[in-house]
């Protein structure tokens, strides 16, 4: 895994598993990797991987099962998506409508690749 110097590692971490979590690798209920394993995996720490498993926790994405691990909470998927379409909204899409304005890009223009977009993926 390449990290990116401009978003705390465990934060990267966490995006990581949502990620997995997102697309099915690991469904709700079911059990994700130990810190351990999963630091080895991605090549870091595992105080890092405690970091990025307890700020799963305290968004309710997981939860520990005592003495069998880390688990996929009900609903996790969903409050993932919500938390990434906040963050979108308020976070990415303010930078997307500067960099239009500067480049002189019309809403319509985005409508159109974003048709050709849903045509090609359905």
């Amino acid at each position: 895994m390449e990290f990116q110097n401009s978003k705390a590692i465990y934060l990267q971490l966490a995006d990581h598993l949502c990620l997995a979590i997102l697309n099915g690798t690991y469904p709700e209920d079911e059990r994700i990797p130990s810190v351990r394993d999963f630091a080895a995996s991605v090549e870091v720490n595992a105080n890092t991987a405690v970091r990025a498993y307890e700020w799963l926790q305290q968004q309710d994405i997981i939860y520990t099962r005592r003495g069998l691990g880390y688990f996929v909470a009900p609903g996790a998927k969903e409050r993932i998506r919500q938390m990434r379409r906040t963050a979108f909204l308020s976070e990415e899409l303010p930078s997307l409508f500067q960099s239009m304005r500067a480049l002189g890009i019309e809403i319509g223009e985005i409508e159109q690749q974003w048709n050709a977009f849903q045509k090609k993926t359905t």
